[in-house]
């Protein structure tokens, strides 16, 4: 299918040709008639990707802070190829479009294929000829609505929740500054409403507009002065912007607009610094409008269907969506007369040429796309059986399933050095799969069925969600394939055990590289005497996720505990080269689930009095090294900071490592990998034992005694 996509360094907008987008259980999959151009969003966009590093980094100060702490925290190197990665990546394009839907997930009620439905968000109703959207980010679309003005449904939306916050009632006075799109659907909502406008804008010709479609009077910015307003644009009871500049004015304008305690609403991205004076003499109130309303930022609602009660939350975004629609049903609002071009998808990088030129004021560019028909496109080498084991000085052949920043920053160029041949990859939006073809050189992109079902690959690596690792991995060794599946290879221990079955006499690995560090091997090799206790700490600084964050949700991410705290698990046990006796955890929760915790301590005790504690924190500073783990055995100790240096005490003098960069591994597991495919043994206890006692750990956690043995046998 095609998509339209920019690139992050350099804003060049491409036509791509992706994979199709997987349908998963709380959504759609839909066939995407017309999408919008959003003159606002997605202008100021592609002019920041196409500003220079300086100026994306002025644009976005937040982000550049990031870089920095982790280029004190992880180098400057691994920081640059991190950005690169981003940079290089095709990103998606738009929010706000309608079609047909073809397939329904299996949690998804009261949506049909054939169903005409709009669709909203940004990274779901993108650009695409076909487009993967939740649940609660669709709704149906009338039969009197077209597809071009059911494209118009999210920015509507957009507009709606702002007049929702104004609280504008009947016979009201209220301006709205900026008269782009949203600003144009706002003056028509609140005309609707039985409100008297007063539009606003630096451009004649989109005041005119605004009069045209119901505004009761407009003005040029330069008419009007805050010491001689016109009466009728003067004692405004509330004050939408939805403006977008970097410049103070309209909120300056907008305290000399207002009445005494009226309400000014801030939709757009302006300037907001108050001219306290005027807001504290009218005390006037200040609200902000968060997008297209409650359920906005809300994983649990957006990707997950879960719906806000309507008795608490009147209306949520889908309502709001489909409050719009309704209005365009009924003929309450029209938005056919905003649409300034229809432009089919294969030109749309004239459309945004023309959304950037400065001697054109496009307001409403609508995509349009033909009914989607796949292209066959071969998955597999005809009449080919699967691949066995590979003979020693071979290449075998690997394909990828999940093509993410980490997959492309780490796994796949470590791939490519350990000698592996790039066959095809895989992911669940397409997009991202597109784009390591032509960073990288895989032969081809499919979606993740079509490289289970291909039989001219010898191993299939596993990097996508969490929540999908052992369904996957399970597949591919069902298939005779050997699989690479990226930590942790399961969630639960019913997904260990169908790795177990599936497994069989069949080639697993796990992303467990560190392991394989070399920094690591030669501190096991100095510190681990024959028969004598080891201690092990291995500290972990993380840093706090963005509440919400994937990691955290346990459908999804299974948490921090599982989902990274399995590294350190399989760390200790191939250390001592055993699996513990007893388990406990401790996990300051706060009142939250298991999975939302940021910060556990482990202790593993292991044969022979051995023991290992694994501290994993999220509150350190980011200046702090990220991992630092200490050994001791028999009066030798070692300790490794980040992987970076390792210092070696009680044989001689002191000594200390440093390597130039930092190697967790990543190379040599897949170099490992090459052997095992050659007939070699797996060094270490089974990953899959490892990931065993992380899970004991976590019930560990959960019921507040230590877990033996016997209890995670």
């Amino acid at each position: 299918m095609r998509q339209v996509t920019q690139r992050l360094k350099n804003g060049r907008i491409e036509i791509l040709e992706v994979p199709p987008p997987t349908t998963a259980p709380d959504g759609v999959l839909v066939d995407v008639r017309a999408s919008l151009l959003s003159t606002g969003t997605e202008r100021s966009t592609v002019q920041a990707a196409r500003a220079s590093l300086i100026g994306k980094a002025r644009a976005r100060p937040e982000q550049a802070r990031q870089v920095l702490e982790k280029a004190r925290r992880d180098g400057v190197r691994a920081t640059i190829d991190a950005v690169r990665t981003k940079l290089d990546q095709p990103s998606p394009l738009g929010y706000s479009s309608a079609g047909v839907v073809l397939e329904v997930g299996t949690r998804v009620s009261g949506v049909r294929p054939g169903d005409r439905v709009a669709c909203a968000g940004g990274g779901y109703a993108v650009h695409a000829e076909l487009s993967f959207v939740p649940q609660n980010l669709c709704v149906a679309l009338p039969d009197p609505v077209s597809f071009e003005e059911g494209a118009f449904a999210t920015v509507g939306s957009i507009a709606l929740h702002g007049v929702r916050q104004a609280e504008a009632t009947l016979g009201e006075r209220v301006a709205v500054i900026g008269l782009g799109l949203v600003g144009q659907l706002a003056c028509r909502l609140l005309q609707a409403a039985g409100c008297e406008v007063v539009g606003i804008d630096l451009d004649q010709e989109l005041v005119a507009r605004a009069v045209a479609g119901g505004a009761a009077t407009g003005f040029a910015r330069s008419e009007l002065e805050d010491a001689s307003l016109p009466p009728s644009a003067a004692d405004c009871d509330a004050v939408l912007i939805t403006a977008a500049t970097g410049s103070d004015d309209p909120v300056r304008l907008a305290a000399s607009l207002a009445r005494d305690r009226a309400r000014v609403v801030i939709v757009g991205d302006v300037g907001m610094r108050l001219p306290r004076s005027s807001y504290y003499g009218k005390e006037l109130e200040l609200r902000l409008s968060r997008s297209y309303g409650p359920g906005r930022y809300d994983r649990d609602y957006e990707e997950r269907g879960l719906d806000y009660p309507i008795g608490y939350v009147r209306w949520t975004e889908r309502r709001n969506l489909s409050a719009f629609v309704g209005l365009l049903a009924n003929g309450r609002i029209a938005v056919a007369d905003l649409i300034t071009a229809r432009i089919p998808i294969e030109r749309a990088a004239e459309a945004y040429e023309q959304l950037l030129s400065s001697s054109a004021s496009p307001l409403g560019q609508v995509l349009t796309y033909a009914a989607y028909a796949p292209a066959a496109r071969p998955a597999r080498a005809p009449g080919e059986p699967p691949r066995g084991r590979v003979a020693p000085g071979a290449t075998p052949v690997a394909g990828l399933i999940g093509a993410g920043s980490f997959a492309q920053r780490v796994l796949i160029p470590a791939l490519s050095a350990a000698g592996f041949s790039l066959g095809a990859v895989a992911s669940a939006g397409g997009l991202s799969a597109a784009g390591a073809v032509q960073r990288f050189g895989f032969e081809r992109a499919l979606t993740p069925d079509e490289l289970l079902a291909a039989t001219d690959l010898d191993v299939v690596c596993v990097a996508s969600r969490h929540a999908t690792h052992a369904g996957y991995a399970a597949q591919a060794l069902h298939a005779g394939r050997a699989v690479f599946v990226e930590k942790p290879p399961a969630l639960s221990h019913e997904e260990l055990e169908l790795l177990r079955d599936a497994r069989g006499d069949g080639v697993l690995q796990v992303g467990f590289n560190r392991r394989y560090a070399p920094l690591a091997l030669e501190m096991r090799d100095h510190v681990v005497g024959a028969d004598q206790p080891i201690e092990l700490l291995y500290r972990v600084s993380a840093g706090r996720l963005a509440e919400g964050h994937w990691l955290t949700d346990p459908d999804d991410g299974g948490g921090r505990l599982l989902g990274e705290g399995c590294h350190f698990v399989d760390f200790a046990c191939w250390f001592l080269d055993a699996l513990p006796e007893a388990v406990s955890a401790v996990v300051p929760a706060r009142g939250e689930r298991l999975a939302e915790a940021q910060r556990f301590v482990i202790t593993l005790t292991f044969p022979g009095d051995s023991v290992a504690s694994i501290v994993y924190g999220s509150e350190s500073a980011a200046s702090v090294p990220k991992e630092l783990v200490e050994a001791h055995c028999a009066g030798r100790s070692a300790l490794l900071h980040d992987f970076r240096a390792l210092e070696l005490h009680g044989s001689g003098r002191p000594r200390t490592r440093r390597d130039r960069a930092q190697d967790k591994g990543h190379r040599a597991q897949f170099v490992a990998l090459r052997e095992r495919l050659a007939g070699l043994a797996a060094p270490g206890p089974d990953p899959l034992d490892t990931m065993e006692v992380t899970l004991a750990a976590l019930a560990a956690a959960g019921h507040g005694k230590p877990s033996t043995e016997e209890d995670h046998q």
